[in-house]
C-alpha cells in the first residue's frame, strides 16, 4: 500500500477509536446504557446445503460453509474480530 494511503487509513482508525471512546465517556457521565453494536455479519441460505456469510455494510460475501452451525460460528469469529477480540473455537464447540 501506498505510504500516504497508508498513513490516511491510520489516521482515520485513530479518528474511529477517538469516536468511540468520547461516546462511551459520554454515556458514562449521563449514566445511560451505550448503544448495542449493529450486527455486522449475516449468514444467507444460497442452497440446501451451502450458507454465506455477508457483510452488511458492502454486501460482499466474506466467506461460505456447508452447515448452518458452521456459517454461524464462522459470523461470531468475524464479528469478534472487527470487535478486536482474538477467538478461537473448540471442536466442541462446532460440534
Amino acid at each position: 500500500m501506498h505510504p500516504q494511503i497508508q498513513q490516511r487509513v491510520d489516521g482515520l482508525n485513530a479518528m474511529r477509536a477517538r469516536t468511540h471512546l468520547a461516546t462511551a465517556e459520554f454515556y458514562a457521565m449521563i449514566g445511560k446504557e451505550p448503544p448495542a453494536q449493529k450486527i455486522r455479519y449475516q449468514v444467507v441460505a444460497k442452497s440446501a446445503n451451502a450458507w454465506h456469510v455477508v457483510e452488511l455494510s458492502t454486501g460482499k460475501v466474506r466467506g461460505f460453509r456447508f452447515s448452518y452451525k458452521e456459517a454461524s460460528n464462522f459470523a461470531q469469529v468475524l464479528e469478534a474480530r472487527a470487535d478486536g477480540v482474538v477467538v478461537e473455537l473448540s471442536q466442541a464447540v462446532l460440534q
